[in-house]
């Protein structure tokens, strides 16, 4: 599916702890998460410092849309 809403033109960022699974299905940006049972999120943080790991992942993933790649694009930490 992901292939083809960027055929149209459209941007897509896949967000996923297994980054591997991202690839095989053909996602070309691609954000790391954090863990499976909290995959934008970090349960054990405090309020503040989670906010700041949510703040920096939907940064990234605007970044990568933003960003012209070639071929699949992990934008890491």
């Amino acid at each position: 599916m992901v292939k083809e809403i960027e055929r149209y033109g459209i941007p897509i960022v896949h967000m996923a702890t297994i980054t591997t699974i991202s690839k095989s299905v053909g996602a070309n940006r691609i954000v790391p998460t954090t863990a499976i049972p909290y995959p934008v999120g970090d349960a054990s943080l405090e309020a503040g410092a989670e906010h700041s790991l949510r703040k920096n992942m939907v940064k990234r993933a605007l970044d990568g849309l933003a960003t012209a790649i070639s071929e699949a694009t992990e934008f890491e930490k």
